[in-house]
């Protein structure tokens, strides 16, 4: 239900409140008893709030006076918490360690923005929480957000940041887009080279790929395996799962810059790429050998080392991308033919499913599960395999009717690098107009599915592809506030979508804006872009405000 006006503004809305008398004052005195099993927010909960707002909140005993007090109780659902703020003390109820992490961000948003900072600017200021009691558990379980990391670049430090902003509205899966055609952003050791030349291109087309601007320096990057040990474990704190993306079969000029024999070399001369300097669909695919499976099964040999399957709900899951894969290379190559009548397929969308279905049969070996775009339904869809629906609805219901688990993320909706609104003043606009209300009310759940049959949809994402976003500062504007609306849809029991409150969800983001503002959120302000978040004379697609030809 709605919260009451009097209450601090929470962002996702909770399932239930109730009012009570007077208020909590966390002092510096107040301790925290922390029970098995909820050491992590402990651990949290001092170095982030308590490092805000300059409260050591040392250990206590459960329950006491001036306590807050972390436990578990096995008869929530995992991720439902009950939070009960009263005068003398305050008890957060999870279901399970997540279940109380989640209540820990319900706690700190009751805080006030100063809770968001890294270090407190007034420790005598008094921190005062009314009484009441919150009791919440999400919709969906899969409650996520794609950061392409290829096109442009985010250091391990920008992503350990993403995964805080997740946490702070309470997401708990982040599919990180490691390889594309403009950049391999993973070391695998047996092959150094897909860093050493698949990690940096020449120049970047600025803007649209219709813009005749280059940025003409090299860019580029990526992560050792410990930085992303670091960040899995980092995630894993915050009980989010991290779902790597390894795009195969399209998508995958970076890899053949580095090792030229993975192309299709009868059609044309592999040696001459070079991880691609611009934005498109690519007809640069993989060739369709044995010598390219052995290859992609060394990759995900160490990428499953990387990415322990045991680290959260999640994290069984391998991305394989399986979208845009143009197939004229494969009608063009005598290689390729003869393997489609080697293996008794119809035609090369036969072909890609094959490669689907080599590496569907691999994963499921090793204990592991496939999860990829909307297009490896063409050809006959891998057994075990998930799906996440980009291209509409359609794919995730064919899916979702066939048996398989889906991920609703459908680029008229949820894809973030669209434009938030129409007018000349967005900087590079690409794509569909998707305001904050717009996101608001999207819903997952395609109504044209049965009961049984919706609960094949795993839950939602938001995908963030980061083309015309050079800078952190871009990513931000383009993601937010637009991931506030998003999380609520996918974490708040929410009406149908024409029933929903937007006004009072406005009404809500108002107290939430200063705390992006401590957390250095460079978001879209409500009303428009500032003058340095502009980008004037840079062109987007489509340029006159009309929607896309997609």
């Amino acid at each position: 239900m709605p919260m009451a006006k009097d209450f601090v503004d929470l962002v996702p809305a909770p399932r239930s409140t109730a009012q009570g008398e007077g208020e909590f004052v966390l002092g510096e005195g107040t301790a925290l008893a922390a029970a098995p099993g909820t050491e992590g927010a402990a651990r949290w909960l001092r170095s982030t709030v308590g490092a805000a707002l300059a409260r050591p909140l040392p250990p206590g005993e459960a329950g006491a006076p001036d306590t807050v007090t972390l436990r578990l109780d096995p008869a929530l659902a995992p991720e439902a918490y009950r939070l009960t703020v009263g005068t003398a003390s305050v008890e957060l109820v999870g279901g399970s360690a997540a279940g109380v992490f989640w209540g820990a961000q319900t706690f700190r948003q009751l805080l006030g923005p100063d809770a968001y900072r890294k270090a407190c600017a007034d420790p005598g200021a008094r921190r005062g929480i009314r009484a009441q009691v919150v009791e919440d558990a999400p919709r969906f379980a899969w409650r996520g957000m794609m950061l392409d990391v290829s096109r442009h670049f985010t250091p391990k430090d920008g992503v350990l940041r993403h995964l805080d902003l997740l946490a702070a509205h309470k997401l708990n899966v982040f599919h990180f887009h490691l390889t594309d055609d403009q950049g391999w952003r993973i070391e695998i050791k047996r092959f150094p080279r897909l860093t050493e030349v698949g990690s940096w291109r020449a120049r970047s087309k600025y803007g649209h790929r219709a813009s005749e601007l280059w940025r003409q320096e090299p860019h580029g990057g990526f992560y050792t395996q410990d930085d992303i040990r670091e960040i899995v474990a980092y995630a894993a704190e915050r009980h989010i799962s991290v779902v790597p993306e390894i795009d195969i079969p399209g998508h995958s000029q970076a890899a053949i810059a580095a090792y030229p024999e993975l192309g299709n070399t009868d059609v044309i001369d592999t040696t001459r790429l070079s991880v691609w300097d611009t934005w498109g669909v690519n007809p640069n695919v993989l060739a369709p050998t044995d010598n390219t499976l052995r290859f992609y099964e060394g990759v995900l040999e160490e990428v499953l080392e990387l990415f322990p399957a045991d680290m959260s709900p999640f994290s069984e899951f391998v991305h394989i991308g399986g979208d845009e894969c143009p197939k004229d290379q494969w009608k063009a190559s005598a290689t390729a033919q003869a393997r489609i009548k080697e293996l008794g397929l119809t035609d090369e969308d036969g072909l890609q499913s094959w490669f689907i279905r080599h590496f569907d049969r691999w994963l499921a070996d090793r204990g592991r599960r496939l999860i990829g775009w909307d297009e490896i339904l063409e050809g006959g869809l891998a057994p075990g395999a998930a799906v996440s629906s980009w291209r509409g609805y359609a794919g995730g219901i064919e899916a979702a009717r066939a048996g398989h688990d889906v991920v609703m993320c459908p680029e008229q909706q949820v894809y973030f690098d669209h434009r938030q609104a129409p007018g000349t003043d967005e900087p590079m606009p690409i794509g569909y107009v998707r305001t904050l209300e717009d996101v608001y009310r999207f819903e997952p759940v395609p109504p044209q599915l049965t009961e049984a049959e919706a609960r094949h949809v795993l839950g939602t994402q938001a995908n963030v592809w980061t083309e015309v976003m050079q800078d952190q500062g871009r990513v931000d504007y383009q993601v937010f506030p637009r991931l506030a609306a998003f999380a609520e849809v996918a974490w708040s029991a929410l009406p149908a979508p024409a029933a929903r409150d937007f006004a009072d969800f406005e009404s809500r983001m108002r107290s939430h804006y200063p705390r992006l503002d401590a957390l250095g959120v460079s978001y879209r302000p409500p009303g428009g872009p500032l003058p340095w978040q502009q980008r004037p004379g840079v062109l987007g697609r489509p340029i006159d405000g009309s929607p896309p030809n997609v």
